[in-house]
């Protein structure tokens, strides 16, 4: 076996050196870069069934939102075994079925009902100390793309738009549009495709050990974990997922995330 040149060296090592680089960061969006504050579930199923009802349908708050509680679990239990997802829609058109009535999750009074019972939720969403400061100053020289875990794609993007940070993403995509759910790779691997860099050339910051760290690893990623108000160090060390990077709040990112750039996937 010949022996490389100078010359071909050199290019190893500068392919080499480009493979580690950092060309996109994608991050969570739900506990990661913005907070629930004070948000009332059940007040929100009380909207739910009140447009229901204003909408022509007889029945009961009662009668209803049992039905939808019984859907709701059935479709709890695909979403998380099977990893894919079932909006809102799916379980009220459900519920309202199971009722007797002739409903399709297309129907307009269903959509306008689902849109009631998120208003309160994206009001109460705030953005987590330097968010903003973070993907400003990553946006600058990244590309960056958002993957979030949600039943009903519009909360995110109202979300995002009501905390003034949409216009730092090149690429969002909401596992209600994407049809899988973290950390199904399906939906990494629509971000990386989207964004044009490859799992080696992109870090992914999250909150959730299963969703996110495991989901991001699984595909190649170099992960970087976030503590929130959903997961906590403790939650972390009892996944026995082990994230490349742990910070303790956003505020560290951008001083700790170069650490990552020659640093070997584990």
């Amino acid at each position: 076996m010949h022996c490389e040149t100078r010359f071909a060296v050199t290019k190893r090592l500068e392919r080499d050196s480009e493979t580690h680089q950092i060309k996109a960061v994608i991050f969570d969006f739900i506990g990661t870069l913005a907070n629930v504050i004070d948000y009332d579930m059940e007040s929100s199923k009380m909207k739910l069934a009140q447009a229901i009802i204003e909408a022509g349908f007889e029945t009961s708050t009662e009668e209803f939102l049992q039905a939808y509680s019984q859907a709701h679990e059935k479709y709890r239990v695909i979403r998380y075994e099977q990893l894919v997802e079932v909006t809102n829609a799916v379980w009220i058109s459900e519920a309202l079925n199971r009722l007797g009535f002739s409903t399709k999750p297309e129907d307009i009074n269903i959509k306008t009902a689902v849109n009631a019972f998120f208003e309160d939720y994206i009001e109460t969403l705030e953005l987590r100390p330097c968010a903003k400061n973070v993907l400003r100053k990553l946006s600058a020289t990244h590309k960056l793309g958002l993957i979030s875990n949600f039943t009903f794609a519009p909360v995110v993007y109202a979300g995002l738009k009501k905390l003034d940070i949409n216009q730092y993403f090149n690429v969002i995509l909401v596992s209600d549009d994407a049809g899988w759910r973290k950390p199904n790779i399906n939906i990494f691997k629509e971000a990386l495709g989207r964004l044009k860099v490859t799992a080696e050339e992109t870090v992914y910051v999250g909150d959730s050990p299963q969703e996110d760290i495991k989901g991001a690893k699984a595909i190649g990623m170099k992960t970087i974990f976030v503590p929130s108000q959903f997961y906590t160090l403790e939650n972390l060390s009892e996944s026995k997922q082990k994230p490349d990077l742990i910070v303790k709040d956003l505020c560290e990112l951008c001083k700790e995330m170069p650490k990552l750039a020659n640093r070997k996937i584990t």
